[in-house]
């Protein structure tokens, strides 16, 4: 399937603007991307003509708003095809997924001497819940070394993997260099010992068909932001015999069957682990992302992104004085690069000033950063309403200023 691209951009509202006199290329999507139109107007029709708590209410509004809420859960579940909506757990983003497996699954099952092992190109938010978690327990966290194309060495990983190994806790498709892990063989060696995996889908569900039957995983994490839809709303799928398992993450609302002072008893997944009122709006609003993701396709839209990559690396690695920093075999449109002699905050601030948004820093993965011997890399990451005369715009603005830096 060819996708008319200047078709998609117009439902895009944000891409019509100037940024410093410029028409903005928006090339940060990575961190998050932009919203079609369907998604605002089903923001705003919620707050205009259903807003209403959801589950408890016996009028028309709350009737309605739980329809269109539970809908969303239906649509995720087929999206990324677990087995029932029950498995499908909102929450405010993959950072707190995360953290509500290590809070709950961590506190129950993790104990002292017991063994985790993570990558070292996790982001921030797959490293500190474990380290926490192992600060709290006297377990051990481990850690998977890579190569300097940004490749995880698997032969590595398996001398790690022991009977002590507890839980395996992996990203997908690095945010930093767009590595994609080799996921299902990582899931299929830990469950050989005996280990619960958690995937860290937050790049790879915008890029990547996702079926967690097919992976096998115990548990998925991944943010709406970064799939057309709204900020705040993220994803945590898990087996239901695994989240059964595990105690509650919040107590309040909605997580409860009956409370007495003497005892309370806890209600059937989800419902266990979404304590208080959600961000209803937010939920139904993603469930217009996941049509339009729908609409596309998977397949057209990565085809789409993987032939911006690769006529970025086309443009961009002739240029003298660029560097590129994640060179791995397997990778989603994600592109971090340096120029040599530049800070990669100057470049991101030049770059602005053409109205060419990327990011810079380390991406929240500093140790990933320390294992190249790096501070950072400007971060140009594509989605499918970008177009490759965007991808010249960007040549030639690092050009520019290579050139200027590398006489």
């Amino acid at each position: 399937m060819s996708l008319n691209i200047d078709q998609i951009r117009g439902l895009f509202p944000v891409l019509h603007q100037e940024v410093h006199g410029k028409p903005l290329i928006y090339f940060d999507n990575a961190a998050t991307t932009q919203k079609p139109k369907a998604v605002l107007d089903s923001l705003l029709n919620y707050y205009e003509k259903d807003n209403s708590n959801i589950h408890r209410g016996a009028h028309a509004l709350a009737d309605r708003a739980t329809r269109f809420y539970e809908s969303t859960r239906e649509a995720v579940r087929d999206f990324i095809n677990a087995r029932e909506a029950a498995e499908i757990i909102f929450t405010k983003g993959t950072t707190e997924s995360i953290n509500l497996v290590a809070q709950t699954f961590g506190r129950k099952f993790i104990g002292k001497d017991d063994e985790l092992i993570i990558s070292t190109m996790e982001h921030h938010s797959n490293i500190v819940p474990w380290q926490m978690l192992c600060e709290e327990k006297g377990a051990v966290l481990k850690v998977i070394p890579i190569n300097d194309s940004g490749e995880i060495i698997y032969e590595e990983f398996e001398k790690l993997l022991s009977p002590k190994t507890k839980l395996v806790s992996i990203v997908h498709a690095s945010n930093a260099l767009g590595t994609i892990n080799p996921v299902k063989k990582i899931i299929q060696a830990a469950h050989a010992v005996g280990a619960r995996v958690l995937v860290d889908g937050a790049q790879s569900t915008s890029h990547l068909e996702i079926d967690v039957q097919d992976l096998d995983c115990d548990f998925l994490a991944f943010s709406a932001h970064k799939l057309y839809g709204p900020t705040g709303l993220g994803v945590l799928y898990g087996k239901r015999e695994v989240l059964e398992a595990m105690p509650p993450f919040l107590g309040g609302g909605e997580m409860i069957r009956e409370v007495t002072f003497e005892k309370t008893t806890y209600n059937d997944i989800p419902f266990k682990f979404e304590a208080g009122t959600p961000n209803i709006g937010d939920v139904i609003a993603f469930g217009e992302s996941l049509k339009f993701i729908k609409s596309l396709g998977k397949k057209a839209i990565k085809d789409h992104e993987d032939e911006l990559l690769s006529y970025a690396n086309e443009l961009l690695l002739p240029i003298k004085g660029f560097i590129p920093v994640g060179t791995a075999a397997e990778k989603v449109s994600v592109l971090s690069f340096n120029i040599n002699g530049m800070h990669p905050f100057d470049v991101g601030q030049m770059l602005d000033a053409k109205g060419i948004a990327v990011r810079t820093g380390h991406h929240c993965t500093q140790p990933l950063m320390q294992r190249f011997g790096i501070e950072g890399t400007v971060r140009a990451s594509f989605s499918v309403y970008n177009s490759k005369s965007e991808i010249e715009k960007l040549a030639e603005g690092v050009s520019q200023l290579a050139r200027i830096k590398n006489k």
